[in-house]
């Protein structure tokens, strides 16, 4: 049997359609890096866009594709965007993966709409209570998972309980952590520490069969104290841009600094410190416990991170995450105490 195809968002992004076609054909270069399949891609967008960009572009390798003749702007209202836009490009590549003509559905586009059209579309695994946002990052050189970043802004304790699960799983299966370290962010290291929430998530997570490490508080990000680390989606989306931010203003600030003192700087120098902030190098962030593999790129992505978050996609459906989630889930449910 062949195996699933992606279907590409063309029209979502700060730099669609080019940046996305750009990397469609970079993920399916034969002598390039990735060298997927130019089947297991299914284009979802306007199609008259798509055959005169891809001509502009060099060419169409021989990409399957999904008209969609409406697009969902990046500022716009996700629900108002779900009900006045059912032929987005967005709502069509969540149908082609409910309908299973994809496994998977990838996108840089409005993450609320990918988020609800996702969520609403396609449903949640057995035993999921609610989705989240997955993101990896590379702080200390190895890969750190942080969930959720934005999905689930108040969760219950479960759901912390369900991301813990869910990010070890996704941390061991594609990121090759063998025995993922799962920390709760939180305001201090001690067990009582943080709100009626959080207290009742560590007990959750210290019974579950994960390798808990305990509460971890914002420092410990820098310090390789956790492989997957799980806060509500309002804490994780703040930590997420204050790092994408503060990373680059510090850079600057060095860089204007040292040229004061007349040292210059090429920028190249500090690409790497860049990119260790930057989750769009593992491919973008997955929305963990939903009936499908939906990965959701940064708008500002380029086209080596739309080819990263394809070959994302491949691996995840290739390594059915999903089914190990379930798997997992299940083990947590037993093992669970009362809270």
């Amino acid at each position: 049997m062949a195996p699933a195809r992606i279907a590409l968002d063309v029209m979502g992004g700060d730099k669609a359609p080019d940046a996305i076609l750009r990397g469609a054909l970079a993920a399916c270069d034969p002598q390039g890096r990735w060298k997927l399949p130019v089947e297991r891609l299914l284009l979802v967008g306007d199609q008259a866009v798509i055959r005169e960009r891809l001509a502009a572009l060099g060419g169409d390798p021989g990409f399957a594709s999904l008209h969609a003749s409406q697009v969902v702007g990046m500022g716009e209202s996700p629900a108002s965007a779900l009900r006045g836009k059912p032929d987005s490009s967005i709502a069509k590549m969540i149908g082609a993966t409910k309908q299973g003509a994809a496994g998977a559905a990838v996108s840089m586009g409005n993450t609320g709409a990918v988020v609800g059209a996702a969520t609403l579309g396609l449903g949640t695994l057995p035993g999921v209570l609610r989705p989240g946002i997955a993101v990896t990052i590379k702080l200390t050189g190895k890969p750190l998972t942080i969930i959720d970043m934005g999905a689930l802004l108040e969760p219950k304790p479960e759901s912390l309980l369900q991301f813990g699960v869910m990010g070890a799983i996704w941390s061991k299966a594609l990121l090759g952590v063998a025995e993922p370290r799962v920390g709760l962010l939180n305001v201090g290291e001690e067990e009582g520490k943080g709100t009626d929430t959080l207290k009742a998530a560590w007990k959750l997570l210290q019974a579950a069969p994960v390798r808990f490490a305990g509460n971890v508080e914002g420092n410990d990000l820098f310090q390789d104290k956790a492989d997957v680390v799980v806060t509500d989606g309002f804490t994780g989306n703040v930590v997420l841009k204050l790092l994408e931010e503060f990373a680059g203003f510090m850079l600057k600030l060095t860089v204007g600094e040292l040229a004061q003192g007349g040292i210059q700087v090429p920028p190249t120098a500090l690409a790497g410190v860049k990119r260790s902030i930057d989750y769009s190098e593992y491919g973008g962030a997955l929305l963990l416990g939903v009936n499908g593999v939906v990965i959701i790129g940064h708008g500002r992505s380029d086209e080596t991170a739309v080819a990263n978050a394809l070959a994302l996609g491949a691996r995840a459906l290739d390594a059915d995450v999903n089914g190990r989630i379930v798997a997992g889930l299940q083990g947590a449910q037993r093992t669970a105490p009362a809270v």
